[in-house]
């Protein structure tokens, strides 16, 4: 194994979205990922066929049927050995199955214990059903997006469930594992998607406060209403997008488009922005985009092309960088960031439920005569 975080073990308990991603960006970086699924029912395939499941990549399964007290003992005795781990079910789902933060710590005092949900552990709303969308609404981000004229449309689910979930799970688990190293102490970690989204809210919180942003969406600089931060179509039906902010950058973006020697508005006239934004798009259809690339190319003009999920990995750019991973017979993206001493690789590929439970669990300490009493009782399942 490789990595930064060798030799690190995390108990993942099976679910979808934010925490199982947060455990995959750790199986990435080297630590050894035991994600604890249910036991599949015969003949019933999965939603998802698990090879394109690339969130449980670089992880093992174990699956166990947690009705039975047997299963429930084996995985205490996993985070005995652990030295995280990580759930995403509804507030108090993990003690009604006996495995809450009390116990846990009671058989690992330096465990992190790191929990994921939308709303938080508690306050009215934390035993309601949510996705990404619901979440980015309650914070305020979502209204933020999209035309003015037009309901604000969900940014996939990139910025709830990745951004303000799982990467603050990991940063929280990470920063919990160092302090235990210094105190011997694990501790909980209570990780809200609502509390991490606003977290990254913070610059807009404060230009709303301080009168520089309005209330409206499309009508500020970084939301689409600025005529020089924005998408464009172009003559070929592809799209355009330009950020050219700071003074510098807006005068090379206005020499690539030809309109350099004319009497302009201020850039920062926002009562100019609506017929710039025009203006700007009347332009912009009369070359293609490939020209419009080629034309401000090696000119800090802040101009890239909008390229389709299929011909990103394509691009120059991302093949210098080795940005996608053949791996599995699939285009994988690679593990970031980039490590220079301890790289983290692509080494286990996605598991179905159970694949892993006999030697994963040897590998974590667990006799021979435990594995074939879990199986006999069918509280373990083995693919």
């Amino acid at each position: 194994m490789t990595g930064p975080l060798n030799g690190f073990r995390v108990v993942e308990m099976g679910g979808i979205g934010p925490a199982p991603f947060a455990s995959a960006l750790l199986g990435d970086l080297g630590a050894d990922v035991l994600r604890i699924d249910r036991i599949a029912k015969p003949g019933v395939e999965p939603d998802l066929p698990p090879r394109f499941d690339f969130y449980n990549r670089n992880k093992r399964s174990v699956a166990f049927d947690l009705k039975q007290p047997q299963a429930v003992a084996a995985v205490l005795n996993l985070v005995a050995k652990a030295d995280a781990l990580i759930e995403g079910f509804r507030p108090s789902v993990m003690e009604r199955l006996g495995l809450g933060p009390d116990i846990c710590h009671g058989i690992n005092p330096r465990l992190v214990y790191a929990r994921m949900t939308g709303w938080g552990q508690a306050g009215p709303m934390a035993q309601e059903a949510g996705h990404d969308i619901n979440y980015l609404a309650l914070t305020g981000a979502l209204h933020c997006l999209g035309d003015a004229d037009r309901p604000p449309p969900p940014p996939l689910n990139l910025v709830a469930d990745l951004g303000g979930g799982a990467l603050y799970l990991v940063v929280g688990l990470l920063a919990a594992s160092m302090e235990a190293r210094q105190s011997g102490r694990g501790q909980t970690i209570d990780v809200a998607m609502i509390d991490g989204v606003t977290h990254l809210m913070s610059a807009f919180q404060a230009f709303r406060q301080q009168g520089s942003w309005t209330g409206r969406r499309a009508d500020n600089i970084v939301d689409g209403g600025a005529p020089f931060y924005g998408s464009y179509a172009t003559s070929d039906g592809k799209f355009i997008a330009v950020g050219a902010i700071e003074p510098q950058f807006y005068a090379s973006l206005l020499k690539v488009m030809g309109i350099d020697g004319e009497r302009l508005p201020d850039q920062n006239d926002r009562a100019a922005w609506p017929e710039m934004r025009k203006r700007f798009a009347r332009i912009f259809a009369t070359r293609t985009r490939d020209e419009w690339v080629a034309k401000a190319a090696g000119r800090d003009a802040c101009l890239a092309p909008v390229l389709t999920i299929d011909e990103a990995p394509e691009h120059p750019q991302m093949q210098s960088r080795d940005v996608y991973t053949l791996f599995d017979g699939l285009r994988h993206p690679s593990p970031a960031p980039r490590f220079s001493r301890t790289p983290s690789d692509l080494r286990r590929p996605t598991p179905s439920a159970g694949r892993d439970s006999r030697v994963a669990l040897a590998d974590w300490g667990i006799s021979s005569a435990q594995i074939v009493e879990l199986e006999t009782a069918r509280a373990m399942g083995q693919v």
